[in-house]
């Protein structure tokens, strides 16, 4: 009874506070939202600072309530153009780290690791995180991989290998390539934010090159130096003397960024990527916003009234009232140099059209209506909580500290940032949607598959113009044209079968034998094929040179190993295998699958038959010269160990007889985010193999 009495008396307490202490009924109308009462005031703690000979500004911010400390090094240099060496930032990034002139990278790791801290490098920062008790070796450690990079040849090559890896890969990701020509469009060629890294320009870049790099660019004379944490001021200002004092400060060179320009009148630019299954459309245009800028808190509420959270018009239009994409967004993002207004949405190809329809119009409703007062409550009371709940925060006063210094900012910047938020009008909204979206002067870049996507854009009436995957202007791509009557799938394959060498030579095929090599991340992988007539398989995959993992099925059954550990293989994949008829699945279409010929596309520069086939549900797409009648393309759907399902690409190029038989020595493959180029090691056709080969 004792805790429902002490309930019953903490609730009445509750009550009267709300209400004042009167404990008569009041009456109030219920209908009428309650008047917002005034903006919180905030009083930011200040960083204690200090700053080095050479120019390094420290800012540091005591806060015991844990023991641990947070460091960050940032180098607020002007945007580096790096032009034909294009990347080589990229490799100072990940070259940073890999140890120092007296100790190695193993060691480096090995220690940071012991200590259960964390350092990482940008080509212009470093930052490293430890438990308070550990700071002085962290951060020591952290200086000395800052400070003595020991740059080696091996581990040059190992950071070129993974970029080129990573630049491979990129080319088959629509967000990627309209990333990526969407700057270049808006910033230009010869901006720092409008260039990319280059296959042909990444090969030519070498470790001197990188050294050069850090050299000109690691200088202290713009360097912003942050200690957050369970630390003393007067123990840090010893220890950034004693491993930063050194630093030696020196000329930057002179480069001054060359203006962006809008389109005179908005228009599309398209992006062609004929393997693409979904669209990617942004509407970019550069626009100039700076912290300071009195525009600032304005357009931070018009942006996240358009497309800046869930709630915003752009996503409730496109993804919860016509369910097109799973999120849109934009963004106003400021800078001191030149600012982008983006706003888009990852689509479906069919839908393509209309989402431009639909963010155009989103975006027009910004500039000739206005927001309503609900709105406009909803996004101040949103920043309000936000922003009270990030100045508690110790990073964040040490975060925004930094923002004033690098912006020249005022000093009560922070403590009148809610103020000003609340004091936005819808007026205000308004007027600066018009300013800074620049809906008449944008560029809405679509990145998808031009066959699918390309007609229904047309007819909305904006000039096209269309790009390759690097910027460069190129012509409209190739429509599909319509396959003749008189060509069926059955003469799309007799000319198939003919061209690589006749259907009774792959008749006669009982078993092949191949080997491909690639790499991934540099690691050198070696794959091994083995498969018997009709449906017996092996795999086994080779990872400099030691076995990792392997796959059996010998008929009935079978098993895949990993790392060690073996696993029977799952009923659905038992249940392919035995439905699996033979070694080329070219042999068993007519009689297995519905066949459908959709036109004339163009493929690796090259007309090809594209042929939907339906092969007891499940549906794939073969691409077959017209020409020569060579296979040089398939599209399949598959899911991946969650059961998601994902679409793979696989080109073949690069034919050699074999027996007789022309097989493809070089194949590209694409699937989850990740492609690989494949090269044909050996071929050996109708070789005996043993039972215990696939047991």
């Amino acid at each position: 009874m004792q805790l429902k009495y002490t309930y019953i008396l903490l609730t009445t307490i509750f009550i009267m506070s709300c209400t004042g202490t009167k404990t008569t009924t009041e009456t109030f109308d219920r209908n009428k939202q309650p008047v917002a009462g005034p903006a919180p005031k905030v009083q930011l703690g200040k960083p204690q600072t200090f700053t080095l000979d050479n120019g390094l500004k420290v800012l540091v911010v005591e806060n015991q309530k844990l023991p641990r400390v947070s460091v960050s090094l940032s180098i607020d240099n002007t945007p580096v153009f790096e032009g034909d060496k294009a990347g080589v930032s990229s490799l100072l990034s990940d070259l940073l780290g890999s140890g120092t002139t007296t100790v190695s990278k193993d060691q480096f790791n090995e220690r940071i690791d012991f200590l259960g801290a964390s350092v990482n490098y940008g080509s212009q920062s470093a930052s490293m995180r430890s438990l308070s008790k550990f700071f002085p070796e962290v951060f020591g450690l952290m200086a000395d991989g800052a400070l003595n990079p020991n740059f080696t040849q091996e581990e040059f090559d190992k950071s070129k290998a993974k970029l080129v890896d990573n630049i491979k890969s990129g080319e088959k990701s629509v967000e990627n390539i309209s990333n990526r020509v969407e700057n270049v469009l808006a910033y230009g060629k010869n901006h720092p934010f409008g260039e990319f890294t280059k296959m042909n320009q990444l090969q030519k870049i070498t470790l001197a090159d990188v050294q050069a790099f850090y050299n000109t660019y690691f200088k202290p004379n713009n360097a912003y130096l942050i200690v957050t944490g369970d630390v003393k001021f007067d123990l840090v200002k010893a220890l950034v003397e004693k491993h930063l004092g050194s630093w030696q400060k020196g000329a930057l060179p002179e480069y001054k960024l060359p203006d962006t320009q809008n389109v005179v009148q908005t228009e599309i630019n398209f992006i062609d990527m004929p393997e693409a299954s979904q669209t990617q459309v942004n509407v970019v245009s550069t626009t100039h916003l700076e912290m300071g800028d009195p525009d600032y808190h304005a357009v931070l509420v018009a942006n996240q009234i358009f497309g800046g959270d869930f709630n915003s018009h752009l996503n409730m239009n496109l993804r919860e009232a016509h369910g097109y994409t799973y999120g849109a967004r934009s963004s106003v993002p400021a800078s001191k140099y030149v600012s982008m207004f983006k706003a888009g949405a990852k689509v479906r190809n069919q839908v393509a059209d209309s989402a431009v329809v639909e963010i155009m119009k989103e975006l027009d409703r910004m500039y000739t209506e206005k927001v309503t007062e609900d709105e406009l409550k909803t996004v101040k009371a949103s920043y309000s909580g936000n922003f009270v709940m990030e100045v508690e925060k110790p990073e964040t006063i040490a975060r925004y500290a930094l923002n004033i210094q690098k912006n020249n900012l005022p000093e009560d910047y922070y403590e009148t940032f809610l103020a000003k938020i609340n004091a936005v009008t819808a007026d205000d909204v308004m007027r600066v949607a018009q300013k800074y979206f620049n809906k008449n002067n944008t560029r809405i870049v679509v990145t998808s598959k031009g066959a699918e996507v390309i007609p229904a854009l047309e007819k909305l009436g904006y000039k096209i113009n269309y790009f390759d995957k690097e910027g460069n202007s190129v012509d409209k791509p190739k429509m599909p044209e319509a396959v003749s009557n008189d060509i069926t799938p059955a003469i799309v394959l007799e000319k198939y079968f003919t061209a690589v060498g006749g259907k009774d030579k792959l008749e006669a095929i009982q078993t092949i034998e191949q080997s491909y090599e690639f790499t991934m991340q540099g690691t050198p992988v070696v794959q091994v094929y083995k498969m018997q007539k009709p449906n017996k398989i092996y795999v086994e995959t080779l990872v400099m040179g030691q076995s990792y993992g392997k796959m059996a099925f010998d008929g009935e059954k079978g098993y895949m190993t990993q790392m060690g550990n073996k696993l029977p293989l799952p009923e659905d994949r038992i249940a392919e295998y035995k439905n699996k008829k033979g070694i080329i699945d070219e042999l068993l279409l007519l009689e297995n699958s519905i066949l459908k010929l959709d036109g004339i596309v163009n493929v690796n520069g090259s007309d090809a038959y594209k042929m939907l086939i339906d092969t007891n549900g499940e549906k794939s797409t073969k691409y077959f010269d017209v020409k020569n009648g060579l296979l040089v393309k398939e599209e399949k759907t598959t899911q991946d160990p969650s059961g998601k399902d994902f679409n793979t690409y696989t080109d073949f190029f690069d034919y050699k007889e074999i027996n007789g038989i022309l097989i493809s020595h070089k194949v590209l493959t694409n699937g989850m985010g990740v492609d690989m180029e494949m090269l044909v090691k050996s071929v050996e056709i109708n070789k005996i193999f043993t039972e215990d080969t696939f047991k």
